[in-house]
């Protein structure tokens, strides 16, 4: 675990420094899906900070075994299961919606908290794939500028799974997109984080611009 932690890291640093960034600006999300307890606790113990999960049932449980990670969800939420990710989640990378945007800000503000957000963007276009149309991101960041106890740290996507060459368009159209975006001046926005690549193409995403990486197999082997 420690090994392929390590390996990870170096490519990462690597390709920042290919693309003349610095790799403290990329922050590596261990995915834990399908992994055991014993597992998330090895990845913490080999220097991962940063913990993914992305199914609401398996979140609540390894966030319950290990609070003081920094705990992102990054697979689909349902707006009936928001309550078990909200104020608990150092970042929800998957807005997909108005409307599960809307659910996160009320609950929040049922506890009093303001939760970290991205948004989740289609960019590829793939029916199979959850996002908002490139075409909509405006218009939603608006929405989420006035809704409250939300703050929208940036966007996401997920490139089709294939080469890794062949997921650069869709790297480089998100990163575009948020460049457009940065100038809007709007409460609750701050569109710094990218959070796009993962094990097979991590190194391309850094190349185009990504801040988050999002890598299970490569660190757990599974």
């Amino acid at each position: 675990m420690a090994e392929r932690y390590e390996v990870v890291r170096r490519q990462v640093a690597d390709a920042a420094d290919c693309a003349g960034r610095d790799p403290r600006d990329i922050t590596i999300v261990a995915v834990t899906k399908h992994v055991g307890v014993p597992e998330v606790g090895a990845a913490l113990a080999a220097g991962c900070e940063d913990l993914g999960e992305n199914r609401v049932q398996e979140f609540e449980g390894k966030y319950g075994l290990f609070p003081d990670a920094r705990w992102h969800f990054i697979g689909t939420l349902q707006t009936n299961k928001v309550k078990g990710v909200v104020g608990k989640a150092h970042l929800i990378h998957s807005v997909d919606s108005l409307r599960l945007l809307q659910t996160i800000a009320r609950y929040a503000a049922e506890i009093n908290v303001v939760q970290p957000i991205l948004l989740e963007v289609n960019v590829s276009g793939e029916t199979s794939k959850h996002g908002f149309a490139p075409a909509d991101v405006r218009e939603a960041l608006i929405d989420a500028s006035r809704v409250g106890n939300v703050r929208v740290n940036g966007l996401m996507t997920m490139a089709p799974f294939g080469r890794a060459e062949d997921a650069r368009w869709v790297f480089r159209e998100l990163r575009e997109l948020r460049d457009s975006l940065c100038a809007m001046p709007l409460n609750g926005v701050d569109l710094t984080e990218l959070s796009m690549g993962m094990t097979n193409d991590y190194r391309v995403a850094i190349e185009e611009g990504a801040t988050i990486v999002r890598v299970g197999r490569a660190i757990f082997g599974k």
